[in-house]
């Protein structure tokens, strides 16, 4: 039962902050908005850093994705504050919060991308991150994201502690390698498989060290940048491949005898790189797809079935791995040090965009507010 309490709160909060608000593709706005009050079960912080993911960008420019619910077609629902990668601290919390989330005025947090319905069949199975309403924070207007200077966690959110003594600059990259170790459990690895990673970005790299923490027989990792791939053999690969001086196919068939590798994790977006991998892989081998594209891909179906019988399994989010993420980060079992290669303030967030969107320098950009 919960009594009826005033929401509890550090210090002065403003009633109004700074915050980016996209209206349209293309349409995105620095504006003075109201500090959003917390209500029952719910949790107000102000925001550490935020960061920008390729898939922010993908946004920005209009790409369409089926998040929402009824499966229709949809972008994004504005207006909305961005920013899907986020950390914070607790600065007020309404009635009920506290016992609800475990959380304390001051403590630092993050949420989970997606704040559940808790209502829908997934939901009720335990399979949270399929909900059928599908609110990520940064894309629909009732889950702003953290491109702002105070963020709310409604009530259904999921919310964690995370470590004081933590540098933001590695803090913020607990959201992506959440994902991107669901991604490598998805690959159902053994210490037998011969595994191939395509991308070396934030993504790809946390991939990269939550493969490595599965000690496969021989780790591969395929990029077109150097610093990247650098960057993944420090993370534990194996042998890195620049795709565009080298025949990857022929290189991983040579290593596995002429077969190819047992498992092929996708995370490029880049739609040549399906193909690639479906040519790379072995018979009865695992495929997991794991990018957001711009746009639809295609390949010849024919190989998953006919030809190789492969398994093919899709990865999104990171359902139950922010524990295990944030334990890693903090104890640098998959160091993340100088993922983040640029930090800009709020105002400057079109060149914070463009910066990420080049990628010819960056790695990882975020946002200080």
């Amino acid at each position: 039962m919960i009594t009826t309490q005033e929401p509890t709160i550090a210090g002065a909060i403003p009633t109004t902050m700074r915050a980016v608000v996209c209206y349209a593709p293309g349409d995105y706005r620095l504006e003075t908005v109201a500090v959003p009050q917390p209500g029952l079960f719910e949790v107000l912080t102000r925001v550490e850093a935020v960061g920008i993911c390729m898939g922010d960008i993908k946004t920005f420019h209009g790409a369409r994705s089926i998040w929402g619910g009824g499966g229709e077609p949809v972008w994004a629902k504005p207006p909305v504050i961005p920013g899907h990668e986020f950390i914070g601290r607790v600065v007020a919390l309404g009635e009920g919060a506290a016992e609800r989330h475990g959380v304390a005025v001051g403590n630092r947090v993050i949420a989970e991308q997606i704040v559940p319905c808790w209502s829908c069949r997934f939901c009720k199975r335990g399979e949270y991150w399929m909900c059928e309403r599908h609110d990520i924070f940064g894309f629909q207007k009732n889950v702003n994201g953290g491109m702002a200077e105070y963020m709310l966690y409604p009530r259904g959110a999921i919310v964690h502690r995370v470590p004081d003594d933590v540098p933001v600059e590695e803090a913020i990259v607990i959201e992506p390698l959440s994902c991107s170790m669901h991604a490598a459990d998805r690959g159902k690895i053994t210490e037998e498989d011969v595994v191939v990673v395509a991308g070396a970005g934030t993504l790809g790299l946390g991939i990269v060290g939550a493969v490595r923490r599965k000690n496969p027989a021989k780790l591969i990792v395929l990029d077109i940048r150097a610093s990247r791939l650098e960057h993944a053999r420090r993370l534990g690969a194996d042998l890195t491949i620049d795709t565009l001086a080298h025949d990857a196919v022929a290189e991983v068939k040579a290593l596995t005898e002429g077969y190819g590798c047992d498992v092929f994790i996708e995370a490029t977006g880049y739609p040549p790189m399906v193909n690639m991998g479906m040519a790379m892989i072995r018979k009865l081998g695992r495929f997991v797809e794991f990018s957001v594209f711009n746009g639809e891909t295609s390949l010849d179906w024919s190989i998953i079935g006919d030809r190789k019988e492969l398994d093919i399994y899709g990865a999104h989010l990171g359902p139950y791995t922010y524990p295990r993420a944030i334990r890693y980060v903090a104890d640098r079992t998959i160091d993340v040090r100088g993922i983040v290669t640029h930090q800009f303030p709020l105002e400057r967030w079109r060149e914070a965009f463009e910066t990420m969107e080049r990628g010819t320098e960056s790695l990882k950009v975020i946002l200080r507010p």
